[in-house]
């Protein structure tokens, strides 16, 4: 399985993809929101946090990230892609 982290400018992990989902799930659900879409189990929590009044993503140094667009499914956090670094990982 390819399993995607993302890091935050500071090199802090923020994101990584895909868990309890397949890889085509997660590239199928980013592909029609138009943003690389995370879900709660994805998010590095100590790294990233979600303000509640306006749903705004960032991380704990302060990047914008995106916003949580929730859907009927759950939380879903559109990551702009420009606010991280991707690190593709093969796991075991």
């Amino acid at each position: 399985m390819l399993l995607c982290s993302s890091f935050s400018v500071t090199g802090k992990p923020l994101f990584v993809a895909p868990i309890n989902r397949s890889v085509e799930q997660f590239i199928t659900e980013s592909e029609v929101h138009g943003w690389p879409s995370f879900r709660d189990d994805e998010v590095v929590w100590d790294n990233v946090r979600v303000l509640r009044n306006s749903g705004e993503t960032v991380s704990v140094d302060g990047t914008h990230l995106g916003h949580n667009l929730p859907d009927k499914k759950g939380n879903r956090y559109c990551i702009n892609l420009v606010s991280v670094a991707g690190n593709p990982v093969t796991a075991s």
